[in-house]
């Protein structure tokens, strides 16, 4: 699978940001030929998020219940783009095996966790409605547009694996390709540092800073 700089609802403003954190973000496929048309993507992805932050922040109403229900969903969220980018094999080979052999888009579903988390520490639902719409406008694009790149790469093993694999709810029991019990379906610290995911979980911290922040001085 392949990475894309940078990720889209799991990174801060300036690198790209989904829903409200920030990191280099890892796409679920390949990059493909098309870059003119990733790089309007990353564009979009990055106005939609200045939409959406500042006023969010602005208007926050957090709580320190919601603080943590948020806070929970968001560590899932950066728990399965963790997985998903120590998995994967970027430029390489289909990924198939970790989060991928249940689902697709496990960096997108994480993302979208993270997102999500922090629309709920902020406590107004209409921002977790904009950020709802945005990410599924943006993304539903990204993920068509990949799954066509991926099928023109690698062919009928695609096919297959799109097939029995779900884009978005995951599968219980795991996808099974050929060599999926290979070690290189295994789980790589090295590979997580070296698609820099450690910069999500950062922009996760300053989203929670700022709400913390903003409910001690503004009760």
């Amino acid at each position: 699978m392949y990475r894309e700089h940078p990720s889209t609802l799991g990174r801060l403003p300036g690198r790209t940001w989904k829903g409200s954190l920030a990191t280099r973000p890892l796409s679920d496929h390949p990059p493909g030929a098309h870059v003119s048309r990733r790089l309007d993507l990353r564009r979009l992805r990055l106005r939609a998020a200045w939409l959406l932050i500042l006023p969010f922040y602005i208007f926050a109403a957090p709580s320190t219940g919601l603080l943590w229900w948020g806070a929970s969903l968001s560590t899932a969220g950066l728990s399965l783009r963790a997985w998903a980018a120590g998995s994967i094999r970027k430029d390489r080979e289909l990924a198939t095996t970790g989060p991928y052999a249940h689902i697709r888009n496990p960096l997108y579903l994480g993302s979208f966790m993270l997102g999500a988390g922090v629309m709920v520490a902020g406590g107004q639902w209409v921002f977790g409605v904009a950020f709802l719409v945005l990410f599924l406008l943006v993304y539903r694009v990204t993920v068509l547009r990949e799954a066509k790149e991926l099928e023109a790469r690698f062919g009928a093993s695609y096919r297959t694996y799109a097939a029995q694999v779900p884009t978005v709810l995951p599968r219980i029991t795991p996808y099974r390709a050929g060599d999926s019990d290979s070690p290189r379906g295994s789980f790589s610290r090295a590979r997580y540092l070296r698609n820099r995911e450690w910069e999500a979980a950062l922009g996760a911290v300053a989203a929670f800073g700022l709400l913390a922040l903003k409910l001690r001085l503004w009760p």
